[in-house]
This record gives C-alpha cells, sequence and structure tokens, in this order.
C-alpha cells in the first residue's frame, strides 16, 4: 500500500535520482523509498529529545522559549537531508562537543552580540572544515593522524564536562534533584544494565521500553516531578507549534542589525575548539559505519548500502554553514544520533518485510521528529521537563564518551596522557589541551607520534604497556592462524 514507485531488486541498491556530485543521490518518500509508518511514529514521540536544547538556548543565549524552538525545526528540516541525499544515517547533536562549546562561550561576557558573534564563527568554522575534508576525500587520513592518547583525552574531557554541566553548584542537579536522580537511574538501568538486557529478551514490553530509547525516561519524568513538587504537571495545548523564522533571521542571525557577522579575531579564538569538535564528530563517523556494515551483512546483502563518511561530511558542513546564518544553534548539526541509529538498524534486521530499505527507515523517522516539532500537545506535554531531558541527555552521553575514551588508548601511556589532556579540557579549554596534549604526545611517544597502530609499538621497551591488551591481541592472532 505504502510501496515505492520505483522497487529495488534483490541485491541492488535502492533507487533514486543520482546527482552526480559527492556522490548524492535523491530519494523521495512513496517513490523512490516505502515510507515506515512504525519509524514514523516513533519518530513523532522522540522528538521530545530534540526540545531538550531549547533550555540551553535560553540560558546561553537568552533567547525566548518561541526562538529556541523555530531554531530547533530549522535543524530538524536539516536532520531530513540526510537520507533523502542518500546518506543512511539517523543525525542528530554532536552531543560530546556541546560542554566543551558551552564552556568556551562562558569564557565571554554574558553579551548576547559577543556571545552570538563566537557561536557563529564556531558554528561556519566547523562546517567549511567538515565540508572540505569531505569534499576533498581527506576526512580519513585527516583524523588518522591524530594520536590515540589526544582522540582519547577528548572524549574523556567531554564525557567529564558533560557531567560537570549537570552537577555544577546551582546547575540542573540542585534544581531538580529527585527528578534527575530517578529519571537517570531508570535511564542507565534500561540502557546499560546486564541484569535488564537479561531479562528484556524474555518479555516484549521490555524489549518495546529498549526500543523506545530515552522517551520512558521522559515520560517518568513528567509524572515524577509534580509529585516531589521539583516541576508543574504539563498543560497540554492543541493546536500546532507557530515558529518565528522572520524574528530569527532579523533578530539572531548575522544578518540582524544588532548582531552583524563576527570579526577574524573570532574564528582564530575557535579554531582549536573546531579541532577537538572534529575528532568526536569523526569518532561518531566510525561508529556508523560500524552499525551500518552489521545490518547489511545481517540481511545477506539483499539491499547494496554502504556508509560514505565523505558524504556524511560534505551533509553535515552544508548543514552548520547553513545554520550559523540562518539560525545558530548550540547542538551542532553533528553525523549520528547514534541510540536511534541503533534501534532503526535493530527493526532493519528483521527482514524486508519489516522495513524494505535502510533508507526508507531513518528517513521515516525523522519525517516524524520534524512533525513531532509542529503538534502542540506533544511540545507543551514535555516543555515543563526539557531541562531534565537534557540532564538526562548529557549524564548518557558523559557515561558513553569516558567509556569510549578510554578504550581509545592502547596503551598505559596513552591512557595517562589522556587523563591529563580531558582534565586540562575542561578546566582551560580546548586550545589549552590541544597543546599540553600535542607537547605530551611528542614527549612521551617522540619519533612514534604518529604511529598508533598496536602493531608498530615496540612493546619490549614499553615498561608499562597494557598487558591484558597484548595478551588479547596475541591470542586473537594466534586463534587466526589456527
Amino acid at each position: 500500500m505504502f510501496g515505492p514507485v520505483y522497487k529495488r531488486k534483490e541485491g541492488e541498491i535502492q533507487p533514486g535520482i543520482n546527482l552526480h556530485v559527492f556522490n548524492l543521490v535523491l530519494r523521495l518518500p512513496f517513490i523512490h523509498y516505502r515510507f515506515e509508518w512504525p519509524d514514523y511514529v516513533q519518530g513523532l514521540l522522540l522528538c521530545a529529545v530534540c526540545l531538550g536544547i531549547i533550555p540551553v538556548l535560553q540560558e546561553y543565549l537568552g533567547m525566548p522559549f518561541e526562538i529556541a524552538i523555530t531554531i530547533v525545526i530549522m535543524n530538524g528540516f536539516l536532520y531530513t537531508w540526510h537520507a533523502h541525499l542518500g546518506d543512511p544515517v539517523v543525525p542528530g547533536w554532536i552531543t560530546p562537543a556541546i560542554p566543551l562549546l558551552l564552556l568556551w562561550l562562558g569564557e565571554f561576557p554574558n553579551d548576547t552580540a559577543e556571545r552570538m558573534h563566537a557561536l557563529i564563527a564556531f558554528e561556519f568554522e566547523l562546517g567549511l572544515l567538515t565540508f572540505l575534508l569531505g569534499a576533498t576525500g581527506l576526512a580519513k587520513r585527516v583524523v588518522d593522524l591524530v594520536p590515540d592518547a589526544l582522540k582519547s583525552g577528548i572524549l574523556i574531557g567531554a564525557g567529564i564536562a558533560a557531567v560537570r554541566l549537570v552537577f555544577n553548584t546551582g546547575g540542573n542537579f540542585d534544581k531538580y534533584p529527585f527528578t534527575i536522580a530517578i529519571a537517570v537511574g531508570f535511564a542507565f538501568y534500561c540502557s546499560f544494565s546486564n541484569h535488564f538486557k537479561s531479562i528484556m529478551n524474555k518479555n516484549k514490553v521490555f524489549q518495546v521500553i529498549s526500543d523506545l530509547g530515552l522517551l520512558p525516561a521522559m515520560v517518568l519524568a513528567v509524572i515524577i516531578a509534580p509529585l516531589v513538587g521539583e516541576l508543574p504537571w504539563p498543560t497540554i495545548e492543541m493546536g500546532f507549534t507557530h515558529p518565528h523564522f522572520i524574528e530569527v533571521f532579523t533578530q539572531w542571525s548575522p544578518f540582524a542589525e544588532r548582531i552583524g557577522f563576527p570579526g577574524m579575531t573570532y574564528y582564530i579564538q575557535a579554531a582549536p575548539l573546531v579541532i577537538a569538535t572534529y575528532v568526536v564528530l569523526f569518532g561518531e563517523l566510525i561508529q556508523a559505519d560500524a552499525l551500518i556494515d552489521e545490518a547489511r551483512e545481517f540481511r545477506h546483502g539483499d539491499e547494496n548500502i554502504h556508509f560514505d563518511a565523505n558524504r556524511n561530511n560534505v551533509i553535515v558542513g552544508v548543514r552548520n554553514m547553513v545554520m550559523s546564518l540562518l539560525g545558530p544553534d548550540l547542538s551542532m548539526c553533528g553525523p549520528l544520533w547514534a541510540a536511534m541509529q541503533v534501534v532503526i538498524c535493530e527493526r532493519y534486521k528483521h527482514g524486508r518485510e519489516a522495513m524494505d530499505s535502510l533508507i526508507g527507515g531513518v528517513a521515516s523517522f525523522r519525517l516524524g521528529t520534524f512533525t513531532g516539532y509542529w503538534l502542540s500537545p506533544i511540545v507543551s506535554f514535555v516543555k515543563p521537563v526539557l531541562p531534565i531531558a537534557l540532564a538526562l541527555t548529557m549524564l548518557i552521553q558523559g557515561y558513553v564518551a569516558v567509556r569510549v575514551g578510554v578504550l581509545r588508548s592502547k596503551t598505559f601511556n596513552d591512557l595517562g596522557v589522556a587523563g591529563v589532556i580531558g582534565g586540562v579540557l575542561v578546566s582551560r579549554g580546548a586550545a589549552m589541551a590541544l597543546g599540553v596534549g600535542i607537547v605530551l604526545c611528542l614527549l612521551v611517544f617522540g619519533k612514534n607520534f604518529f604511529k598508533r597502530k598496536m602493531s608498530l609499538y615496540n612493546t619490549k621497551s614499553d615498561p608499562i604497556f597494557n598487558v591484558a591488551a597484548l595478551k588479547e591481541l596475541n591470542a586473537e592472532k594466534e586463534g587466526a592462524e589456527k
């Protein structure tokens, strides 16, 4: 009933219009892919997570709620570009880098125009760098040159900064301690607990809770917050959201008379943070590639679909540049919403009847979130607990960022250097952290500064090499030889 006009033959690429530039392929719903209603409905509900950036825009930039939600709607429209231009991912924020950006913006006086200049310069520069690396195909080569210790330190520092954002004196935890403790505890249990994973496979209700990501924890927060007297019950409003596009353009963009375009000094100051953010961004590209490869193999190749990091970089770069000019956004335009990519890939694994094409799944989901922003009942239902949604996002992202950051270290020396970099990043910012990291890597690794593969280390001359990792590597080699 909702199948595409152009159907894919077994093992081929999903039909579309080749745009003959940057490997972009235009695909339209009901024409080039089957519209997936389960993913669309899920998107309608989970748009609430995206709305969590609204209180941050209000606090750090002084935006009224109506302006902040307009920014979210604009960003939400750009989310839909990925799948419709051939990129099979659920895009999202560059979440690990948000605390780093907020720390940097905090160095500027609490004056809207000056902070906006800093944000505009940062987001445009990030977009330009990402676009150029994707357009030239240099993305992977550039990031491969970054030492593991430096990558690890940036991720660890970003994770700690995310946690600190919630637990700072006078922060959200001080304002809503019981709601955050209960909602976050529930989210962590459902996301990371081995016990929950063991019972999830035996109960369909638990499976649904797992598939909905952060939504069950947010619904729990809506109930808990008024019961403990920390937030009011939601007042459900009917109708539709009324965005203020003209006001955003004339008062909150570089084209506004009271703001204007930032000077070159802002771009120079933003450069270290741009580099650190791109390292975080590239980690998400690796994650996207792994998830899509796994899903494709699980379907035994009935769809010829692959992740192209350069194409993704081009779209991400354009999105950031567009938002920097039309509606500067603190969440930034990232390449992946990892939690939802996992959920959609899992449903894709159930076969072609469940989801015809991965493109259809991710496109339908993002069309669902974009629709949800316009529906006042959904927005008004979650509006009171948006600070809780942000705390949930930051704490889970902090957990994941630290875990991934530690795993990026291959030796105890890597981990030691990473710890110092992370500490400097949180306390003194990205510029100082990058400088300290480069010096430490040169001092500790010397001529092996750029040699990050395990096989390139002289483990005998490294007295504090991670012996456990070495044994695991040797065991893998022995198994391969047998």
